[in-house]
């Protein structure tokens, strides 16, 4: 079987969280069930890479910057208490 085919590509964001100098940043999740990367915005640049070949993964920092206010908007809306509301 070719992992080159394993499945849709999953997208998630995270929350936007702060560092100590105050800057802003949030991080972008590739997968598609077999291989993982992960980015870090406003930067666009990968972190972690595990599967995705050399020309994949430039693609991904691409697509981040292509999509920097979607992804930054979508960051802005994750409700991390969510997940602890109705318990």
């Amino acid at each position: 079987m070719d992992n080159l085919n394993a499945g849709e590509l999953n997208m998630s964001v995270s929350a936007i969280c702060v560092n100590d100098k105050g800057e802003k940043y949030a991080f972008v999740t590739f997968s598609d069930g077999v291989r993982v990367a992960e980015g870090k915005i406003p930067e666009c640049k990968l972190l972690k890479n595990s599967g995705f070949a050399q020309i994949e993964a430039k693609e991904l920092e691409k697509y981040m910057q292509e999509h920097l206010k979607e992804l930054k908007k979508m960051a802005a809306n994750v409700d991390i208490f969510s997940a602890f509301k109705g318990k």
